[in-house]
């Protein structure tokens, strides 16, 4: 199948300063053939009118957990360490397969209708995570969440091992699988070493939550001497390719293993804020030259997916908590939100940017609204004032999972029914609380 999308305004996202290109784009089945002026002799079998719209790589949600949206708006305004060990944890331990997939499916429509075409995911039950991202037809990372309470917990290591097996690589290559300790708080040092292991054994990535409330680091050094990071350095993490959600209280020194073990950052803005975590040091890090990519953490804690608010508050967070307007500028905050995403991931050589050769998971984002008016600038319009709604069209691998606001291949009343009914089954909520 060929397909051109024509007429559009093409934010690339392959230079360093921002590259727009007027004109066309040509898919080849998952491909890009090419970006601008096609060959004369591309005959396209279906056509999308780009015309009043931008065309940009699809943004990449470098971390969530998408089951949590069961749990939106139900654990809120509370502590950190209350809203996990007393809200959270509790009701997880309800979660079925079904429950999974159906809270899964919910927020693969969100991150579809917000313009999502890439996420790394990290939870249990993955095999339904799994299935519901190969239904919706967006790109995923995902890891089975591991924690350690005792040696009853050591299963989880086999399961993640019969998961990599099962799904690694399906889809089309859309789905890859990789090794997910939750946090050094909740995987002590005999079994972090079994989790490099088993990372060496796969020759996968390692996901994991590091430094991302100050409780945490307290704790590390009175239990260990030592920063979550830096604990996680000695014990042979960062010897795998390591995505290292938060970070928000992470020091200089700090910065500079994560900089020397090319350990990427997914800073997630939103999430840190609600629960009172702090603000990441995202310009050190950039300074510094670590990868720094976005994500949304999951709805129990945000309480959205929506990619285009953590694009503004990595914007301006930074620049009000440095006191500097000029930090993280609108280019640099869509970096994070697409290539850094991709890098950080380990799939910038298929997605991330518009190039020909790349995955063709693209976004036509429609600018014919009274906030993209006047036409001044297409970063800053995307990022200070662009909503989730103004995605119109998304297409992943080269085929369009939606288009003109329409998701053909999913059921979506049929999809919150069932996200509705599993909600109420595991924290006993069926309908509006105060």
């Amino acid at each position: 199948m060929k397909t051109l999308v024509k007429n559009g305004t093409i934010l690339t996202m392959e230079t360093d300063t921002p590259e727009l290109v007027q004109g066309d784009l040509g898919i080849d089945g998952d491909a890009i053939a090419f970006v601008g002026k096609g060959p004369s002799g591309f005959s396209a079998d279906r056509e999308i009118d780009a015309a009043g719209s931008i065309v940009m790589p699809g943004l990449i949600n470098a971390h969530t957990h998408i089951a949590m949206s069961l749990m939106r708006h139900y654990a809120d305004d509370l502590p950190f360490w209350t809203w996990l060990f007393d809200r959270i944890l509790p009701v997880e331990e309800n979660l079925t397969d079904a429950h999974v997939f159906n809270g899964s499916m919910l927020s693969l429509v969100e991150m579809i209708r917000s313009g999502v075409t890439s996420f790394a995911d990290m939870y249990s039950n993955m095999d339904a995570v799994a299935e519901a991202s190969l239904q919706a037809g967006l790109r995923a990372r995902l890891t089975r969440g591991l924690m350690f309470n005792g040696p009853e917990d050591l299963f989880k290591l086999d399961e993640g091992r019969r998961f990599h097996g099962d799904w690694n690589g399906k889809g089309d290559g859309r789905i890859q699988v990789d090794v997910g300790p939750h946090a050094i708080y909740t995987c002590p040092p005999e079994y972090l070493e079994k989790v490099v292991q088993l990372a060496e054994e796969l020759d996968c990535r390692i996901h994991i939550h590091l430094s991302e409330s100050r409780k945490e680091v307290a704790d590390s050094i009175e239990a260990y001497g030592k920063t979550p990071i830096a604990h996680a350095a000695d014990h042979r993490l960062f010897s795998r390719k390591t995505y290292a959600a938060h970070c928000v209280h992470a020091t200089d020194a700090d910065i500079q293993i994560l900089k020397d073990h090319d350990v990427a950052v997914i800073n997630n803005p939103a999430s840190n804020l609600k629960l009172g975590n702090g603000f990441a040091p995202v310009v050190k890090l950039l300074e510094a030259g670590v990868t720094v990519g976005l994500g949304t953490d999951g709805s129990a804690s945000n309480n959205n997916l929506n990619m285009f608010e953590e694009v503004n508050l990595a914007a301006l967070i930074n620049k009000g908590s440095t006191e500097d307007p000029t930090v993280v500028s609108a280019y640099t905050a869509l970096q994070m939100a697409t290539i850094n995403g991709a890098r950080a991931l380990g799939i910038d050589g298929i997605t991330g940017s518009l190039r020909a050769g790349k995955k063709a998971d693209l976004i036509l984002v429609d600018t014919e609204v009274p906030h993209f008016y006047p036409r001044h600038s297409v970063t800053a319009g995307l990022v200070y004032a662009a909503q989730s709604s103004d995605v119109k069209t998304v297409i992943c691998n080269g085929e369009p999972v939606m288009q003109d606001r329409v998701i053909p291949h999913l059921d979506e009343a049929e999809v919150y029914r069932k996200a509705r009914e599993s909600a109420a089954a595991i924290t006993g909520n069926a309908h509006f609380m105060p």
